[in-house]
């Protein structure tokens, strides 16, 4: 039983190749549409998709184009090549804006491009442009079955924008420039206002007051040991029991150490 199993399959198998081939080197297009529908039926995607190239030009303003071009998107995304199924996407939304399947197409397209996004370090062109396409889908489809997931995702991009941003202040306060480390910092906080690298901006703002206090000239120590002394108030006052406090409380003993040769 098991070899007559066996040799059924080698034979489905051997019929599905040369029926491909067959399809690919033939110039009939409804035979390389059934044929390419078949191998995504199948999840054969690099198959079809091959098919689904030959013809969709010629498909344009028939029938079946919707459906083509519909299969010919989503064997792009689950290839993986998320730069062509956004596009494919993008052009089956603006071509049948009444089809069934545009909201499951807007909502993969915009996913397409998220996955586009580079790690926080990188430019992060692609990552705005998915949150733009996720915000549109959002604010299409706001009983959409996704919107949780869509949510969910622009929350995430967003945050690698925020740390993006985040280390590219926090670089200042690394390599003591704390005069330019608190302007940034500061843009930043007011940029991103609920972030969640708040609490760490906090403390690498109160560092370099502190830093640039300590090591100010005489005639402008006293002016910054305090807006030191309010950094710290200010960190203390978002997150009482900061994973920074002991680091904080230390600075703040120092700076009114030192606070208090100014009181004489």
């Amino acid at each position: 039983m098991k070899r007559i199993f066996a040799l059924f399959l080698v034979l489905m198998i051997l019929t599905s190749c040369s029926e491909y081939q067959k399809a690919l080197k033939n110039e009939d297009i409804a035979l390389k549409y059934k044929v390419g529908e078949k191998m995504y039926e199948a999840k054969k995607y690099q198959k079809a998709l091959r098919l689904f190239e030959q013809i969709a030009p010629t498909y344009r303003g028939k029938p079946q184009a919707e459906k083509l071009f519909y299969m010919y998107g989503k064997s792009f995304y689950a290839e993986k090549e998320f730069y062509s199924a956004g596009y494919q996407f993008d052009n089956f939304v603006s071509s049948y804006p009444r089809s069934e399947k545009v909201e499951e197409v807007a909502y993969l397209g915009a996913i397409s491009y998220s996955k586009l996004s580079p790690r926080y370090s990188l430019d992060q062109v692609d990552t705005y442009k998915a949150i733009d396409k996720l915000q549109s889908f959002i604010d299409n489809y706001p009983d959409s079955k996704y919107l949780a997931e869509a949510n969910e995702v622009v929350k995430n991009l967003r945050t690698k924008i925020e740390k993006k941003n985040f280390e590219i202040a926090k670089q200042y306060n690394t390599i003591n420039d704390h005069k330019s480390a608190l302007v940034a910092l500061d843009i930043f906080l007011g940029e991103f206002p609920g972030t969640p690298f708040k609490e760490d901006a906090l403390f690498y703002r109160l560092d370099s007051s502190y830093q640039l206090a300590i090591n100010s000239i005489e005639s402008k120590k006293e002016e910054r040991l305090l807006a030191a002394r309010q950094a710290h108030a200010t960190l203390i006052k978002f997150a009482p029991e900061t994973k920074y406090k002991k680091k904080a409380d230390e600075m703040l003993e120092q700076i009114n150490n030192d606070l208090k040769s100014f009181s004489k």
